[in-house]
Parts: C-alpha cells; structure tokens; sequence
C-alpha cells in the first residue's frame, strides 16, 4: 500500500468511526500533525492493524484537543 493510500485509508476509518465528514476528518489530521506522523512513521504503522492505528491517532488527538 503507497503512503497516499495508507494516509487516505485511515482519514476514511477514522471518519466513519467518529461518524464525521471525510473532509473534516482531514482537516483534523492536518491541523493536529497527524498527517506528517503517518507519513514519517508510515515504515513502523502500515504493518499494524488499523484498529491499532485509529487507536494511536485518537490518543494523540486527545492529548491535543
């Protein structure tokens, strides 16, 4: 799976679990650096669950927010 569509993959995911826009999705990984941490560690996170990798994304985002 390319980066793009790794990155694409879990705003979908993460959407759909948070029942929100895909968009809105984006703009939250945007503003919060989770786009730049799916890209920096895409080597590590792609070989994990998606489960596991929603989970990290939603630790993050609640120390942020």
């Amino acid at each position: 799976m390319s980066r793009l569509s790794f990155k694409t993959f879990c705003i979908e995911l993460y959407a759909e679990r948070k029942s929100i826009l895909s968009c809105e999705a984006y703009l939250l990984f945007e503003k919060n650096g989770i786009l730049k941490m799916l890209d920096d560690d895409y080597d590590i996170l792609h070989g994990h669950g998606f489960d596991y990798v929603l989970n990290d994304i939603e630790q993050i985002l609640e120390k942020v927010n």
